[in-house]
């Protein structure tokens, strides 16, 4: 795959990587139910020989479990190792009870943690997942983190779900290499501030849930998402409700013939849609096996043309504009 370099930084990366949210597996809120070790480390194994050469995680995707999960797979691997990024902010307690916490000693904690599950000496990009929203707190934790690259423990530093305000006053203390936002053609908030504040200010982009959670690839239907187990947060989310569930299954009949005649999955196409916004630098595609990860990662060399991309807006592109 071509590459692109990510921000200020010296990372090249795919327009593609490896999420691994969901092979967290369950045993927290936003897990997404059962999920079979092996068969993750072969849909990321899969990935890296399709030529995805980043992985995205956090320490929150399944309590540690995916972070863990990484590792093995990329002991196993025999090819050339792909950046790691991760993310810090949310903590657990014992009964798997999440929430944010960005204090000095707390992101210093997560980090030391994230390293002993990642078996590595130092992440190549360490991001804030959530900000606190109580300035002092979110300066504090973005101040540590700096500390943290300074000191070689993290090579570069990104945020996640943060505000154009958030971000201005980030930049005010240390150059934000990326931020990590949500967007897809189901949720499209962020064209309006976000991406261009991030073009204009040469902040890297990486999407995540391009596919909108699953929605937007093909293989979700009403019958999938009432099948799903109680584990999986999907379950209660709005977009997997009525009326918006039938709403996004009509755009993906749209994306469905727009793959078609290209050879390429629905999936693909929805992937594609983001690449094609200039403050993007790459999208994250999940997979929790081979033959997933398989319909997924073309979309880094797929183009839509201008007639199509007009075809998916009349389509009904813009159904859903929260951020």
């Amino acid at each position: 795959m071509r590459t692109r370099k990510l921000g200020n930084s010296d990372l090249d990366i795919t327009p593609i990587g490896f999420g691994s949210w969901a092979v967290g597996g369950p045993g927290w809120a936003y897990g997404w139910g059962p999920q079979d070790d092996e068969a993750s480390i072969a849909a990321m194994h899969r990935a890296l020989e399709l030529g995805v050469n980043w992985i995205d995680t956090a320490a929150a995707y399944g309590l540690g479990h995916s972070e863990e999960l990484v590792a093995t797979a990329l002991e196993r691997w025999s090819g050339q190792r792909p950046y790691v990024f991760t993310k810090c902010g949310l903590r657990w307690d014992e009964n798997g009870n999440v929430t944010r916490r960005l204090t000095s000693a707390s992101i210093r904690e997560e980090c030391e943690d994230s390293l002993r599950r990642l078996r590595v000496d130092a992440i190549d990009l360490y991001q804030i997942h959530w900000p606190i929203g109580d300035p002092r707190e979110d300066e504090e934790g973005w101040r540590t983190m700096e500390e943290l690259r300074r000191a070689g423990k993290a090579r570069w530093i990104g945020l996640s779900n943060w505000s154009v305000p958030q971000l201005h006053m980030a930049q005010q203390i240390a150059p934000v290499t990326s931020l990590q936002p949500p967007y897809s053609l189901i949720r499209r908030g962020v064209e309006k501030e976000i991406l261009p504040y991030c073009e204009e200010h040469g902040i890297g982009v990486i999407v995540y849930s391009p596919m909108g959670s699953g929605l937007l690839t093909g293989a979700m239907t009403r019958e999938r998402v009432s099948r799903m187990p109680d584990s999986d947060w999907r379950r209660n989310d709005e977009d997997f409700r009525e009326p918006r569930l039938s709403r996004t299954l009509t755009l993906v009949e749209k994306l469905r013939g727009i793959g078609s005649r290209h050879g390429v999955s629905p999936a693909e196409v929805a992937i594609a849609w983001t690449l094609r916004h200039p403050a993007v630098t790459g999208a994250i595609g999940g997979g929790r096996n081979a033959h997933q990860v398989e319909g997924v990662m073309r979309a880094a060399e797929f183009r839509l043309s201008d007639a199509e991309l007009t075809e998916i807006d009349e389509g009904g592109g813009d159904f859903f504009q929260t951020a």
